[in-house]
């Protein structure tokens, strides 16, 4: 068995991409695209007339990073360029983790050498078919203004990248240099159909036999809604694949780590508690995600919330003792309330801006935190008795928030429950004029759904102050560039954003030098997968054979005792391949009852050995292999 790690990923919105060879097949996990690398672009002009002059480009490079520095044309989009040296050819399965991570797969369906089987589970597809449609209608408008796409655009030439400030040059050729061969023009909507037909959709615990030999199961992983783990089995033992996971999530169904017990192989590429590694050996006592991170140039604003939660370390286990120690420490901490709290501070933050005269701006791109956080500001804006506006802009608004009121089985317990008792599992179903109530007093909730910014009915419908949800959170296309032009200079407005992105760049089209960026932003890190803290007791509790970890997590595991485990364990690295050993010896074969009467066995005294003559057909199928009676023909 052979493991290549294609792709690290950068969080939540750029999943980690691998290629497991397996019982002779490829499986392709996850085909994710680089959407914060857009950053390197300028979103569409206001004017017809160019923004950078083209004159003296060769300065640029001696230019501090400003709102000139970035490149204006149509932009290309980042895909994984390890994947791009693969022969798609050999890729037999493709397995989808989550919705983002399926964003680049239409660039590799369209390849006419593609042949491979994609599995998804049914909410990760039909969710991420909507958001790959809203990304091809927000990128229609950078045709309408630059006209069509030529093979070899101006920016893309040698002088013209070497003109840039070396900030973007970082982004487009990457770390080492050879990331630029991973830009490609976005796929059409025609792309996006015929890539959709090649996907078969599974619902969680659902089993699927590939060729007879794999079988393959996708399990909750908690990190959004329809986003799976995912289990093989093959004749040589069974392989769990962990992506990032939430024990506790606020709309998906939580973790299901359960399923994944005694696997003989954990490939572990939740690389999110990588990213707070440093955070924690600071501090392993307190949780990374206990404060909001909000300091820009313009504007520092410090949160009074702290999530003071301790992990106590279990350093000891006996095997009678292991399952319930373990399942108490990752039901300890309470991850839902975590959350919430982060959303009610998010809503506090809102109604006081509100107050004020300005207007709220969320760009976030989380559907089950979007859901959630509407459900939130309505209950906010009713306990005020404010009757605000909330407005979500987007071309598959309607369809995505009514797709999610008829998947309460795919939600966490809460939703479930309120679906059982007959209630709607989101109020943001809602389209038109809602009513919301407590305590039997009602009061109007104008929450309305548009597909575009200059929609007819939006204009018609508009007033200031408001709430409005919006793609895209790169702040290079969608309706949030046009409202951010809006509301940037006016210091009543809020921002919120996450902590993934990167304020400064992201920000810097619009704040010129010249003008001071006054609106105020609210950056808040959300949950993005198992915590460092976690991750040693979720492993004790599956009690695998065999992990293979990420490269990062060597220091880390050193630190804390991984070294004294019972499953044995490795490390990969982006583009190196891992070769895994099978940790069964022998393979396993079922004989048919018939063939079992018929044995006459003798034995081998000096050897020490049982032989048996028979006559059988050898078959493999469900990933076991069998011995039945053959066909005397």
């Amino acid at each position: 068995m052979e493991f290549t790690c294609l792709s690290e990923g950068k969080g939540f919105y750029y999943p980690p991409c691998h290629i497991l060879d397996i019982s002779g097949f490829r499986i392709l996990l996850d085909c994710p695209m680089d959407l914060s690398s857009l950053l390197v672009f300028s979103p569409v002009p206001i004017d017809p007339n160019p923004i950078i002059s083209n004159e003296k480009t060769s300065l640029k490079i001696d230019k501090p990073l400003d709102a000139s520095s970035l490149i204006c044309a149509q932009p290309r989009y980042r895909t994984v360029k390890n994947l791009i040296l693969w022969d798609v050819s050999f890729i037999d399965v493709v397995l989808i983790s989550s919705p983002m991570g399926m964003m680049g797969l239409p660039f590799l369906t369209r390849n006419k050498d593609f042949s491979a089987k994609v599995y998804a589970t049914e909410v990760a597809a039909r969710i991420g078919q909507l958001m790959m449609e809203d990304l091809v209608a927000m990128h229609k408008e950078y045709r309408q203004f630059y006209g069509p796409e030529y093979d070899s655009p101006e920016w893309m030439k040698w002088d013209e990248l070497d003109s840039l400030p070396i900030e973007l040059k970082q982004i487009l050729f990457g770390a080492d240099g050879a990331g630029f061969a991973g830009w490609m023009p976005l796929y059409s909507a025609a792309d996006v159909k015929d890539c959709m037909l090649k996907v078969e959709s599974l619902k969680y615990a659902e089993e699927t036999c590939y060729n007879g030999t794999l079988m393959m199961s996708a399990f909750s992983s908690g990190l959004e809604i329809g986003s799976c783990n995912w289990k093989i089995t093959c004749p040589k033992g069974s392989v769990a694949y962990i992506s990032s996971s939430v024990f506790s999530p606020l709309t998906a169904m939580s973790f299901d780590y359960k399923s994944l017990q005694r696997s003989d192989v954990i490939l572990y590429s939740d690389f999110s508690s990588c990213n707070a590694a440093d955070n924690f050996e600071a501090d392993n006592n307190v949780s990374n995600s206990r404060c909001f991170y909000m300091s820009f140039d313009w504007f520092i604003m410090s949160s009074l919330l702290s999530f003071l939660f301790t992990f106590l370390f279990i350093s000891h286990y006996s095997d009678d003792d292991v399952n319930l120690e373990a399942s108490i420490k990752l039901g300890s901490v309470d991850e839902y309330t975590e959350e919430m709290e982060k959303l009610n501070f998010i809503c506090s933050s809102s109604i006081d801006f509100i107050k004020a005269g300005g207007s709220v701006l969320i760009p976030i791109g989380r559907h089950g935190i979007v859901l959630q956080l509407l459900e939130q500001l309505a209950v906010a804006l009713e306990n005020e008795n404010m009757k605000v506006p909330i407005f979500v802009v987007s071309s598959v608004a309607e369809e995505l928030t009514a797709y999610a009121n008829i998947i309460p089985e795919w939600l966490c317990e809460q939703l479930q429950d309120r679906a059982v008792r007959g209630g709607q599992t989101f109020k943001a179903g809602q389209t038109s004029m809602a009513k919301i109530g407590k305590n039997r007093q009602q009061i109007e909730l104008m929450m309305y759904l548009f597909p575009a910014i200059h929609s007819l009915k939006l204009l018609t419908n508009w007033q200031e102050p408001c709430i409005v949800f919006c793609p895209h959170w790169s702040f290079r296309l969608g309706p949030v560039t046009h409202l951010l032009r809006r509301w940037c200079g006016d210091p009543n407005s809020l921002l919120v954003i996450e902590k993934e992105v990167d304020a400064g760049l992201a920000l810097l089209p619009f704040k010129p030098m010249e003008i001071d960026m006054k609106m105020k932003v609210l950056q808040c890190p959300f949950l993005s997968g198992i915590t460092l803290q976690k991750s040693h007791q979720l492993l004790k509790l599956l009690q695998p054979k065999h992990v293979v970890f990420p490269e990062i997590l060597r220091q880390h595991n050193k630190n804390n005792g991984h070294s004294e485990t019972s499953f044995s364990f490795s490390y990969y690295k982006e583009n190196e391949k891992v070769h895994i050993p099978y940790t069964k010896k022998d393979s396993e074969l079922d004989i048919a009852e018939e063939l079992v009467n018929q044995l006459q066995s003798a034995t081998l005294t000096k050897q020490e050995m049982t032989i048996a003559r028979l006559r059988g057909e050898l078959v493999l199928e469900q990933g076991r292999q069998r011995l039945i009676l053959g066909n005397d023909e």
